[in-house]
């Protein structure tokens, strides 16, 4: 089962200098990201994760993040039987951060 972060409740965690460390993982495609990103993103498209996995991090939180939250639970649930122990998938994605939380972020 994926675990999911509502843009608000990401908001208030990455304000939160407490909280343990974030990977903002981005997987849409490059034209996505040219348009719009929050900021502290990594950009790793979708269909790259399985040869990029390495790069990742253990012992953070990692977020997964796309346009409107389809392709991040699909990315989160694949790190998480790959052995990733703590992914969420950004709830909305973008589009959700886009309207609650940073309105001057572009939409698409």
């Amino acid at each position: 089962m994926v675990r999911e972060i509502s843009a608000p409740e990401l908001a208030a965690r990455l304000a939160d200098s407490a909280a343990g460390p974030l990977l903002l993982l981005d997987v849409r495609e490059g034209w996505e990201w040219d348009i719009a990103r929050i900021e502290g993103s990594v950009h790793m498209p979708m269909n790259l994760i399985p040869l990029r996995q390495g790069e990742l991090p253990d012992g953070v939180t990692i977020v997964a993040i796309c346009h409107h939250g389809v392709r991040s639970a699909h990315v989160a649930m694949y790190l998480q039987d790959v052995g990733f122990d703590d992914v969420l998938s950004l709830a909305g994605g973008v589009e959700a951060w886009a309207s609650q939380v940073d309105p001057t972020m572009a939409r698409y």
